[in-house]
């Protein structure tokens, strides 16, 4: 039975903070899972921006943005691993082949995650991916961590809807990734219960 549960795979899949989270990092999170196997899990909170708009970002970066539709929009707090690193969730750019930039991840689901700055150069100049996804940090799981939390009911787990990225305004993803189960704030007790 064991071997069950250790074949699970969350790649692109939300994992949301159940109310009795008390790891302030993740307590009334989302996480958006871009790998997950048998040596651990990397994602991206995608509901904590930080007080930096892409506009200071690319301006510490010393580079314009010639995006008007991203100027106000804030860097995300991915997770409390590697803070001031840089992480891009975006669609792909060219679906079936390998990406055009220097290091990216692509996830089954149609995103990829670049972590090369040649994805903020063609930001700057008004192409690269028309939906992104910026945040400093990431969220990272050791073998079998995941799956402890899980089975601890830190978590619930539910299939990626990439709209609820990019399209839902950051305070209601928390909702609309619980609505992916059926379900609302309201119904979740803070106590995890075991028989």
């Amino acid at each position: 039975m064991a071997t069950d549960s250790a074949s699970i795979n969350l790649t692109h899949h939300f994992l949301i903070a159940m109310p009795g989270m008390d790891d302030e990092a993740f307590a009334k999170s989302v996480v958006y899972m871009c790998e997950h196997s048998d040596r651990g899990a990397l994602g991206l909170v995608i509901n904590k921006p930080s007080d930096i708009s892409l506009k200071n970002l690319f301006d510490k970066v010393e580079l314009p943005l010639r995006r008007d539709d991203l100027t106000q929009t804030p860097v995300f707090q991915g997770g409390p691993v590697q803070t001031e690193r840089g992480f891009v969730l975006h669609e792909s750019m060219m679906p079936g082949s390998e990406s055009v930039y220097a290091s990216t991840m692509t996830i089954p689901g149609g995103l990829e995650m670049t972590t090369s700055k040649d994805v903020l150069e063609a930001l700057s100049t008004g192409a690269g991916p028309r939906r992104v996804f910026v945040s400093l940090g990431y969220s990272a799981w050791g073998e079998g961590q995941l799956e402890s939390e899980i089975s601890d009911n830190s978590w619930l787990t539910v299939a990626a809807d990439v709209g609820v990225i990019f399209d839902t305004p950051v305070e209601q993803r928390y909702d609309k990734a619980l609505m992916l189960l059926g379900l609302q704030s309201w119904m979740l007790s803070p106590e995890a219960g075991h028989a």
